[in-house]
């Protein structure tokens, strides 16, 4: 597997390691039975609502750790909504490229990023915990990312029917049977999907 010489920097020597005391935003995204994990902390100027420190923790590969120092960089200084904009494309980009199969990496690290940020704005009641429905579920599953191209599966018409009913979600997914990556996708769709409180039971069919 190839990794850029920015990877390799950012995975000997990640930036901003550690976690802020009274944070006054965090999360937590992904899970280390599934092999990646990263917590995050902000540190916000209440009235300019810029990142003045933001500290992460990861549990994972090369990748996942050069992606959460990357990440990092790129927040801090920016304000709340500016942070918000940041996309997983361009944090593979900051590290000039990632291999296909580690772009899920980039996905996890700016998904704590924007859920951290979420955090903050609903302990600062500057914003309203959102409803679930099946807009959320496909914003969900522009974050799984194919591992042989690495782009995500919406993006890649993957995705041929999604229904939520009474907290049953339904996916069907054009997943050839000999696909080597099936398996894969399917249990990060569940793990995507298994963090929300309205999703009681997950059917994918492919």
């Amino acid at each position: 597997m190839q990794y850029s010489q920015k990877v390799l920097d950012h995975f000997m020597k990640p930036h901003n390691v550690g976690k802020i005391e009274n944070p006054d935003g965090e999360a937590t995204e992904g899970s280390p039975a599934c092999g990646d994990q990263v917590t995050l902390h902000l540190r916000v100027n209440p009235e300019t609502l810029i990142i003045e420190d933001i500290k992460f923790q990861s549990y994972g590969c090369a990748s996942n750790i050069a992606t959460g120092s990357i990440i990092t960089d790129m927040a801090l200084g920016k304000t709340l909504d500016e942070a918000s904009e940041i996309h997983w494309k361009d944090a593979a980009a900051e590290l000039d490229g990632l291999p296909p199969q580690k772009m899920h990496c980039s996905v996890l690290a700016v998904d704590t990023l924007h859920a951290a940020i979420r955090n903050y704005k609903e302990r600062h009641g500057q914003a309203k915990r959102s409803g679930f429905d099946k807009e959320a579920i496909l914003d969900e599953l522009r974050k799984v990312i194919y591992p042989q191209v690495g782009e995500d599966i919406v993006t890649l018409k993957m995705v041929k029917y999604v229904g939520f009913e009474n907290g049953e979600v339904i996916i069907d997914l054009g997943v050839p049977k000999f696909d080597q990556y099936r398996d894969n996708i399917a249990e990060e769709i569940r793990e995507h999907l298994e963090k929300f409180e309205a999703v009681k039971s997950i059917e994918i069919n492919m």
